[in-house]
């Protein structure tokens, strides 16, 4: 994580602060289940509690020589302990620790990611709505196709981020799973039931198998939400770079006071949020894919995967938590121009009810590939002269046989349009 892109929430969950902080929540929920079952002795518990500190510094200065950091941090446990720190850490592997540690740690990014989809996704809604009757044109292969409205698209958005609310609320349950198994996932040192409760007490659930580690595919699956997530708000990012190009603007990112666009040519007003995002999600794309590398482990256990995770969740998760911020003022302060929607929505003569006409002709009886043919005709004309569309079709007599002047100009209202958007809207549940 870097500092311009790091939230303070993310930064806390993944500071070295928080990360010992955790890490001595596990041992302590262990020590306490121990003590239950009268292997550790209450008053040792007791002592335990009351002298457990630990210092980062001193944890980094003994991982110098020890190279390893769970141990760097036991052992700065016991200098503050004293004797009773034998209990702590009792039959567990480093990676009973690390692992229940990090699904604490990704429990809570994971819930404050979801917090912020849920925000996200009432922002796109609540625009929908209010834009649901802004005509504007749509495009397939970035040519003028037919007329939409931009509430149409918005409330497109707005089902895909529900669609991730879902996804993601399940990758973050099946992301929670915690470990007290032992070195190769025996037990031969501590009942499962210690694992049991320890875990249930820490709110996780206990993997129902592991071998030395909980099973990468948790993570991965969790990651790779998260990268889904991120294609979609790069679509979205990328949708609003096209719309505020010069010859388009449709949609314009706001531009702040005291904002520059450009230390060469000052007119510049830049779609840098949008393109910011867009790079961001390819990042979380790769990270999305090493987690998957991360999956296949040898035998029982190797630590391939440890520094690779070191990275790719904290920044993972940051960086979805500083996209959804992002994005989610971007569009509560998106400067729409409806004038321009329309504007060039007109821009091609009327060549956008191509369809209505196309369709008119075959109710009339005619075959399809004739209608197709008639229609294609008069649109070329359109193309290749800079012609009135409407206009064509009511000077060719061939038209003029199968369609009254008046039913030609009735193919022509935008607002029919409409008809079936306040349908869509009423089966999203928009109003």
């Amino acid at each position: 994580m870097i500092e311009r892109y790091t939230t303070k929430e993310m930064g806390r969950i993944w500071s070295d602060e928080n990360r010992f902080a955790t890490w001595l929540k596990v041992e302590l929920a262990v020590t306490e289940v121990l003590c239950q079952d009268k292997i550790v002795p209450k008053e040792d518990l007791k002592v335990i509690k009351q002298k457990a500190k630990f210092s980062v510094k001193r944890i980094l200065e003994i991982e110098e020589e020890t190279h390893h950091d769970v141990i760097a941090f036991l052992t700065n446990l016991s200098e503050n302990i004293g004797p009773e720190a034998r209990f702590i850490h009792l039959g567990m592997t480093s990676s009973d620790l690390l692992d229940t540690s990090l699904a604490l740690q990704c429990k809570e990014s994971g819930s404050i990611i979801l917090s912020k989809l849920h925000i996200f996704h009432k922002t796109l809604r609540n625009l929908a709505i209010k834009h649901k009757n802004t005509f504007q044109i749509g495009r397939s292969h970035g040519v003028h196709a037919e007329p939409i409205t931009f509430g149409l698209k918005l409330a497109l958005w707005s089902e895909e981020i529900k669609r991730h609310i879902e996804r993601f609320s399940n990758a973050l349950e099946d992301i929670q799973y915690g470990k007290i198994s032992g070195a190769v996932g025996t037990y031969q040192h501590l009942d499962p039931s210690v694992e049991e409760r320890a875990c249930y007490n820490l709110g996780l659930k206990p993997a129902s198998v592991s071998n030395q580690v909980v099973q990468r595919d948790h993570h991965a699956n969790f990651l790779s939400s998260i990268a889904l997530i991120g294609c979609t708000i790069e679509k979205i990012a990328i949708e609003i770079r096209h719309l505020q190009r010069t010859e388009v603007l449709e949609a314009e990112e706001f531009f702040a006071k005291g904002q520059k666009g450009s230390s060469a040519m000052p007119h510049k007003r830049n779609p840098i949020i949008t393109e910011r995002l867009t790079g961001f999600a390819r990042l979380l794309r790769s990270n999305a894919m090493a987690a998957m590398e991360n999956v296949a482990l040898w035998h029982e256990r190797d630590i391939s995967h440890s520094s690779v995770e070191r990275i790719i969740i904290p920044d993972s998760t940051n960086l979805m938590d500083y996209m959804l911020i992002k994005v989610n003022k971007l569009f509560k302060h998106l400067i729409i121009y409806p004038d321009n929607m329309l504007k060039n929505l007109n821009l091609t003569n009327g060549l956008i009810f191509s369809q209505e006409v196309l369709l008119s002709l075959v109710q009339k009886g005619i075959t399809r590939e004739d209608a197709y043919q008639l229609v294609q005709k008069n649109a070329m004309q359109v193309w290749e002269q800079n012609k009135d569309f409407k206009t064509l079709l009511k000077s060719d007599k061939d038209i003029l046989n199968l369609l009254s002047v008046k039913e030609i100009d009735s193919l022509f209202d935008l607002n029919k349009v409409l008809v079936n958007i306040n349908k869509v809207f009423e089966r999203l549940e928009l109003s």
